[in-house]
């Protein structure tokens, strides 16, 4: 299996950190030359490899980690998405008006043709996410929406393998809306830092 983020901000970042503690190979791209940002990744782990967004894009799991307003441009990168899952990590503020009224993840995967797409690790602060998810004798909690099952399952396991907590809140329609940020609407549990006791 291999993996891939899309966006070095602080929540591509974050989760670099992520597949670094745990010395998991993932692919880093932006719509920058990789070079700009080698000396970023090399910083982070031997395991973080600065990567072209065509490169990037062969991965079979995608972490989606840019500005909501630039997921069309990584949309366009390949014609078809079949046979990858899509990990969205974004927030956004647009209203509802201008998603179809529809969870935004719901919105996003309509851009995605042939993707299996999860939403998930996005209601953690970056700074939250950043850290070891070792906390306190527990595990730090990760959401997980998907109108997929079986995609569900396998970021599930791969949060697992991360260090986290993963917790399965259904599709997108109803668990999805509770991590989802859009306009004034907040769901009930972005940015809730929730520690699991095995």
């Amino acid at each position: 299996m291999s993996y891939a983020i899309i966006g070095f901000g602080k929540i591509g970042h974050a989760l670099a950190r992520a597949f670094a503690r745990n010395g998991i190979e993932v692919s880093v791209a932006t719509t920058r030359d990789p070079a700009s940002f080698a000396s970023d990744t090399a910083a982070i782990g031997p395991t973080i490899i600065s990567a072209t967004l065509a490169e990037a894009v062969k991965a079979d799991i995608i972490f989606l980690a840019v500005r909501f307003e630039s997921y069309p441009e990584v949309a366009k990168a390949l014609p078809s998405w079949k046979g990858k899952i899509i990990v969205d990590v974004m927030n956004t503020f647009a209203p509802p008006e201008e998603l179809d009224s529809l969870p935004s993840s719901a919105f996003v995967a309509n851009a995605f043709t042939g993707a299996r797409l999860v939403k998930g690790f996005n209601h953690l602060a970056a700074n939250v996410l950043a850290q070891d998810p070792a906390v306190q004798g527990g595990r730090r909690v990760v959401f997980l929406a998907s109108d997929d099952d079986g995609a569900a399952a396998e970021i599930g396991a791969l949060a697992e393998d991360l260090g986290f907590a993963p917790i399965k809140l259904g599709g997108l329609s109803d668990g999805g809306l509770l991590v989802h940020a859009r306009g004034k609407n907040w769901g009930h549990l972005i940015f809730k830092d929730l520690i699991t006791f095995d």
